[in-house]
């Protein structure tokens, strides 16, 4: 059982109030455990007249009534009670905390749906009417009136966010049930992936480009299929020996959030640049030269496809599977969370359905 004290710390000449959980209660945003709950709310330490101990006798009770509505709280969890006072929390407030700590696309969904609700949305409101309205927002008012410019798998996929952000808060238990269950999702339209063949990789390798750490790190995304945002944030420190002797990157993975091992080649790491002991692998690489140094250096190896520096993940993954790596490899090396993502890859690959054409015979 978890014990909530109400606690104060004096600092200079006010007393500031939190509550203590002991053994520690698990924060529902960032999964750890906390100690400590600051109210935001203070005392005077030396009231100095009548208005000022009126005040700290106000405050205090105000402290005590949310020490003693989340004790109740905590223990109605404990003994798998629903308690329904969560109703009344913001669930805008909640969602926008979950955002703080997830990739950008989470505080994109938490925008439209701070505009689409009009910045009031409590637990209560969320019903199967509320969320649908919701989806139709972004399938058709975010673009008509808005002038947004969302297109139909932006929109899929902020929903799909919404909804992830639906069943965390079923699972923290602030609603009452899971309303995914009962929610459809935004069909996807199926878009056209570009990618460089083999060849096509050689052409822009045997190319001068302006920007030489853009030529290293754009070939280091075409032997590894790391994302920009990864490639940006890569440190040397992650970059060490795997179990095999061989070179591998461990870290973070900013979509997924997850700590990944990713097993490189030699000639991946050789286009690192100089070892370090530690800071940025490719360091003086811009977002900025991903738009049109990246198109400059394209058209200058005549390659006529409009190839973003992301294409050259889609170019990783077809020249792996094509090269006959299994589409279960290709998917962890991508760090997919489900192998039917990485499937797009190999309907892409014409080598291997020619394969596959000629593998039986009769003859």
């Amino acid at each position: 059982m978890i014990s909530v004290n109400l606690r104060k710390r004096v600092k200079g000449d006010s007393i500031y109030l939190y509550l203590d959980y002991y053994p520690g209660l698990r924060n529902p945003i960032t999964g750890k455990i906390q100690r400590h709950e600051y109210l935001h709310l203070k005392l005077y330490s030396k009231p100095k007249d009548v208005i000022q101990k009126n005040y700290n006798k106000e405050m205090l009770k105000t402290a005590e009534a949310i020490s003693c509505k989340k004790a109740l709280s905590v223990a109605s969890r404990t003994f798998g009670c629903f308690d329904k006072s969560t109703l009344k929390m913001d669930f805008l407030k909640y969602y926008k905390d979950l955002a703080m700590h997830k990739q950008f696309k989470w505080m994109a969904t938490y925008l439209h749906l701070e505009k689409f609700c009009q910045g009031k949305c409590l637990m209560k409101d969320l019903d199967v009417e509320f969320c649908e309205k919701f989806r139709d927002y972004l399938m058709n008012e975010a673009t008509k009136k808005d002038n947004c410019g969302l297109t139909t798998n932006t929109a899929a996929a902020y929903f799909r966010l919404f909804r992830a952000g639906l069943k965390q808060a079923y699972k923290d238990r602030y609603l009452s049930e899971n309303i995914n269950d009962r929610l459809d999702g935004i069909t996807e339209k199926k878009t056209k992936k570009e990618f460089l063949t083999l060849n096509e990789v050689k052409d822009l390798m045997d190319t001068p480009c302006e920007f030489e750490v853009l030529r290293r790190a754009s070939l280091f995304s075409i032997l590894t299929g790391l994302r920009i945002s990864d490639i940006l944030d890569l440190k040397w420190e992650q970059i060490c020996e795997a179990p095999d002797g061989g070179p591998c990157i461990r870290k973070n993975i900013i979509k997924s959030g997850r700590e990944e091992s990713i097993f490189i080649s030699e000639e991946a790491v050789s286009y690192c640049g100089e070892r370090k002991e530690n800071g940025p692998v490719f360091k003086g690489l811009t977002k900025y030269m991903t738009n049109e140094p990246l198109k400059e250096w394209i058209r200058d190896a005549g390659i006529d496809k409009h190839i973003t520096f992301h294409c050259f993940r889609h170019t990783f993954a077809t020249l792996q599977i094509a090269q006959g790596t299994d589409i279960y490899t290709v998917s962890h090396q991508l760090t997919h969370s489900n192998v039917q993502t990485t499937q797009i890859y190999a309907d892409l690959v014409d080598e291997k359905k020619r394969a596959s054409a000629n593998a039986v015979t009769l003859k």
